[in-house]
């Protein structure tokens, strides 16, 4: 909970609409359904799409400067439009209007989806050096044409892609919902303070945060019953939807769906490699973690359902003014610029802080128009919060320094996503780590250790699980037994002995939502993760020549792929040493968190 004193801000959307229901909104919200719908027109009146070699004459010329032109337009207009309407979908669930009026806007993403789509196939049938060469709005948008004509390579046929996407609807992204909605609806009973209590998924598996290990057992052991109950339809959920990937991943010429998504998030092989085998390597340390942890709770070793079990009370409660004021002192110990980013997200109310009913868990930063941002948060008084606060606003100081940019420039694969936010979040922890006694210091590594490990034993668990998946359902669909027997397989492999041989987790694969979509979801936040804290031990070993070029990097994050952006800043991450320096960062906070178990 918050301090009793605390006002907690909610974010000002006035500043740009006065209203969903003011004539300024409707107004906007018509012209943007005009501008998707004279952007598709004007695709048809070029005939935009996959042609024979087409020559660079003037006429193909003119009019790619115009349709990157109208894109951008429209892609500027839709970002604000939809993150209007987020925002009141994200802080009151029960907003009819929003929900109608992004309803209204679903058929028209769609069809901006598909002219991106057929725009990937008309670059390909260009000289992309040629139109590079003599067009300036082409060399702005270099990375993005070279990137399209790559894609154009595993496009399939016009009609067969128009197909594709239609069949999706009643496919994948229908076995999607059929997922979200049939484990929303999931109940779980389980003896609970005196009485048998029912209670959906989700409340139980929040049980896991109660310091009662009975009742952290007690409700694991039936959410597992539940899962199992549900375990055929959430499998043949799982086997469709991976089916799928390998059809259209087949059909597009990809040897394997983790080609796909390497593509999509700008990473080769080599680097995935390296960073892979760094985190393997690095598995020991993160074990040590968990086995600090069972010390501390005086058990010989940790059940899955321990983990995330509280580490008791810190000293140090922070009221918002506190966490505002010591995100701003530390990050004006990096820079006047970063600090002054901070300052004005709070003094314009850019950040939604204040938990209640209606309002969507967790937190995010999403860029709204220019250089703006908003941040959605659930704040309490713990140091948790005020990481939080500081890794949101480090996603609203790369919105800043990617304003000059267009928006097709602006695109950002999740995997550079968090080189900011991961950053800013580190300054603020180390700084606390600095000045909190041995206790509040225990809590906090706690706190960051348990992420990391969510991130580098979990994600990789789960990139794991996923590779035998995708395997596997090459040759056959996959009983929900196997599904179980593959997830316990991949968590033995990261999480070792430090988790008790007979209390892993066999139905994870039922829950996790990351795993029901077309393609790899976890190894973009390993790499989200290390790169950031990458680039922090590169700062800690030289500040001044790490300034000097940090925000250009931030500016360039959509105009090149990950090596070489990285390559330019003077990093090679397809080594494996620069991995191994990001890891051991995390290993000086295991050293730290493990000798203070001992005191």
């Amino acid at each position: 909970m918050s301090k009793p004193q605390d006002v907690l801000p909610y974010w000002d959307m006035q500043t740009v609409f006065p209203s969903l229901e003011s004539d300024e909104f409707t107004t906007a919200f018509q012209s943007l359904i005009q501008a998707i719908t004279d952007l598709v027109a004007l695709f048809d009146a070029h005939g935009i799409n996959r042609v024979e070699a087409s020559p660079l004459d003037d006429a193909t010329m003119a009019t790619f400067d115009a349709i990157v032109g109208r894109m951008n337009e429209t892609l500027e207009a839709v970002n604000t439009v939809r993150s209007y309407l987020f925002s009141f979908l994200t802080t009151d669930s029960r907003n009819e209007i929003a929900q109608a009026r992004f309803s209204q806007l679903q058929p028209y993403f769609s069809k901006l989806d598909l002219l991106g789509t057929r725009f990937t196939a008309w670059i390909g049938s260009l000289d992309v050096d040629g139109l590079i060469a003599r067009s300036e709005v082409a060399a702005a948008h270099a990375y993005v044409l070279h990137k399209a004509r790559l894609g154009s390579l595993h496009l399939m046929s016009p009609s067969e892609e128009a197909l594709a996407s239609e069949l999706g609807l009643t496919g994948s992204l229908s076995w999607q919902r059929m997922f979200t909605d049939f484990t929303s609806q999931l109940k779980v009973t389980l003896e609970l303070d005196g009485e048998t209590q029912t209670m959906p998924l989700t409340a139980a598996q929040n049980l896991a945060f109660r310091p009662e290990r009975d009742v952290r057992e007690r409700a694991h052991q039936a959410v597992l019953h539940t899962l199992e109950e549900a375990s055929v339809p959430l499998a043949a959920a799982l086997n469709a939807i991976k089916g799928e990937t390998l059809a259209l991943c087949r059909r597009r010429g990809w040897e394997t769906p983790l080609d796909m998504a390497l593509f999509d998030n700008a990473l080769d092989r080599p680097t995935l490699d390296a960073m892979m085998s760094a985190c393997q390597d690095a598995f020991p340390h993160f074990q040590r973690y968990l086995k600090a942890r069972a010390r501390l709770m005086g058990l010989p070793v940790l059940a899955w359902y321990d983990q995330l079990a509280p580490m008791g009370q810190g000293s140090q409660s922070y009221s918002y003014a506190d966490a505002t004021a010591f995100v701003t002192r530390q990050f004006a110990s990096y820079s006047p610029q970063m600090a002054g980013l901070a300052q004005r997200a709070f003094a314009e109310n850019w950040i939604d802080a204040e938990p209640r009913a209606g309002k969507s868990g967790g937190a995010f930063c999403m860029s709204l128009r220019e250089d703006e941002s908003r941040i959605l948060m659930n704040f309490e008084s713990s140091f948790t919060s005020v990481g939080t606060l500081a890794h949101e606003l480090g996603h609203a100081y790369h919105n800043v320094a990617l304003a000059q940019r267009t928006p097709l420039q602006k695109y950002l694969p999740m995997t550079l996503a968090e080189t900011a936010s991961t950053f800013c979040q580190k300054i603020v922890e180390n700084a606390a780590l600095q000045t909190a006694v041995p206790q509040d210091q225990r809590i906090i590594l706690d706190g960051l250790l348990e992420y990391a490990t969510r991130v580098v034993l979990g994600a990789t668990s789960n990139f794991l699980f996923e590779q035998s998946v995708f395997e596997k359902r090459t040759q056959r669909e996959l009983s929900a037994a196997e599904f179980c027997a593959l997830e316990i397989e991949a968590q033995k492999a990261t999480r070792g002995d430090a988790i008790h041989p007979d209390h892993f987790h066999p139905y994870r694969w039922a829950y996790v939502p990351h795993y029901y979509i077309t393609t790899y979801y976890n190894f973009p936040y390993i790499f989200g993760l290390l790169f950031g804290l990458g680039l922090y031990a590169q700062y800690q070993t030289d500040p001044t020549g790490f300034q000097a070029g940090y925000d250009d990097l931030l500016s360039s994050t959509g105009l090149g792929a990950a090596a070489d952006l990285a390559a330019r800043f003077g990093l090679d991450i397809r080594q494996k040493a620069f991995w191994q320096a990001s890891l051991d960062v995390l290993r000086v906070d295991v050293d730290r968190f493990e000798q203070l178990t001992i005191e």
